[in-house]
């Protein structure tokens, strides 16, 4: 009764977000784009389908390095990338060229889902996260096709609201048919919410499997180059209520260090222009790389393009990252990681709770909770390369020790395909 009253509910709300949609799409005509798509009306795909949903760009770039697995370990297949985002679906389409075969993910209509599965066929459904759609989960098992949750994480204060409305949320966990949960406080609330103990498996996160393609990092090297040997600080993925903390802790950087170059990369592309005018109203010399202007004589080089920040991460000498000094709950702070350079971060990280500790386990990550303490730890930073260097070699050191995710998770895909 439950999945009927959801199923209709969706339904009446269906004209309401095709008309949101359609007013978004007046400001950008991308979301307008293939938006029958989002109706389940998707091109017919041959072969045999894996269908991988990620729901926007973090966790498209989190399904990057298993989707080339994937496709190195068996080439027969057809990798479907889906998402909720036009963002997510760029972002994919730059990775992975004519590799992959991309489309909007359904909404959760009954009638969205069964078009989308009719057109497709998948032989196994790869969710990233945890994007738990009703119709989507059941209507994939009534036609026995198997859902994956890959890289699963689930908050506690996520899993508390499930457990207020168990009763539709538990029938539709029960048709998951394996859980690759980050870590054993995941995996015990996914087993509260009503998925059985046997179909969940702590493998980590893949995210510690942090792939870097050689022709990113070529570019990161030419754009650190273009640089002079500036010191460097990126702030990557800001949402708003931070760049104006990130921009007075960058002006009192610069008077210790005034050749300081911030490059800030805010998470959503429709900020670019409010970014811009804050940027401005506070003096600083700005460039944007959307526009080709040379980062040499600017204060601040604006990341305003899409799929850029990891190579943008390459070419900094510190990394700061956003959703973490609002209550945002953080973005991935192995990207930068990764990269061995220095990881600075607000406090609130609850998205990636599990990383983090382990970052802070090993002193890989500094957590800060104002612009003056960003400040002070920048200084220290750049005012010390004995420092700089072992800060982010710790942190590279975490992403290595926890690397091995990725191989479990594919050889359960495979053996399924």
């Amino acid at each position: 009764m439950l999945q009927f009253i959801y199923s209709q509910l969706i339904r009446l709300l269906l004209p309401f977000i095709l008309l949101r949609l359609w007013w978004q799409g007046r400001q950008a005509p991308e979301l307008r784009r293939n938006w029958e798509q989002r109706l389940g009306f998707v091109p017919g795909t041959r072969g045999t389908v894996v269908w991988v949903h990620a729901v926007s760009v973090g966790e498209t770039i989190a399904a990057a390095p298993m989707v080339r697995r994937l496709l190195a370990r068996n080439p027969d297949i057809t990798i479907l990338m889906t998402a909720m985002t036009d963002t997510g679906l760029t972002q994919a389409m730059k990775m992975f060229g004519d590799q992959v075969q991309y489309a909007y993910a359904p909404y959760d209509t009954p009638g969205s889902i069964r078009r989308f599965l009719d057109r497709t066929n998948p032989r196994i459904l790869v969710i990233m996260e945890t994007e738990i759609w009703p119709n989507m989960i059941r209507q994939c098992r009534s036609r026995r096709v198997p859902v994956f949750l890959i890289n699963a994480r689930l908050s506690e204060r996520s899993a508390r609201g499930y457990e207020r409305i168990k009763g539709l949320v538990a029938p539709i966990v029960r048709s998951i048919s394996w859980v690759a949960a980050q870590a054993e406080k995941d995996a015990e609330r996914f087993r509260r919410i009503g998925v059985a103990a046997s179909k969940v498996a702590v493998t980590g996160s893949v995210k510690f499997d942090v792939d870097i393609p050689e022709v990113v990092r070529q570019a990161s090297l030419e754009l650190k180059a273009s640089f002079s040997a500036r010191p460097v600080w990126i702030a990557g993925s800001t949402h708003e209520g931070e760049d104006a903390q990130l921009l007075a802790a960058h002006r009192q950087l610069l008077k210790k260090h005034p050749g300081a170059l911030l490059i800030l990369v805010p998470r959503h592309p429709e900020r670019f222009e409010s970014v811009t005018d804050k940027v401005g109203k506070q003096a600083f010399t700005l460039a944007r790389r959307s526009l080709g202007e040379d980062p040499s004589g600017a204060d601040v080089y604006l990341g305003d393009t899409m799929g850029e920040l990891m190579m943008l991460y390459g070419a900094s000498d510190v990394a700061f990252v956003g959703g973490s000094l609002i209550e945002r709950g953080g973005h991935n702070p192995l990207e930068p990681a990764g990269w061995g350079i220095p990881v600075i971060s607000g406090p609130h990280v609850f998205n990636f709770e599990t990383i983090y500790q382990r970052l802070l386990d090993d002193r890989g990550v500094t957590m800060v909770s104002d612009a003056d303490q960003l400040c002070r730890r920048l200084v220290v930073l750049f005012s010390d390369a004995g420092e700089r260097k072992a800060s982010g070699q710790r942190a590279l050191s975490v992403v290595n020790k926890n690397k091995g995710a990725l191989d479990r998770v594919v050889d359960g895909i495979i053996e399924r395909v």
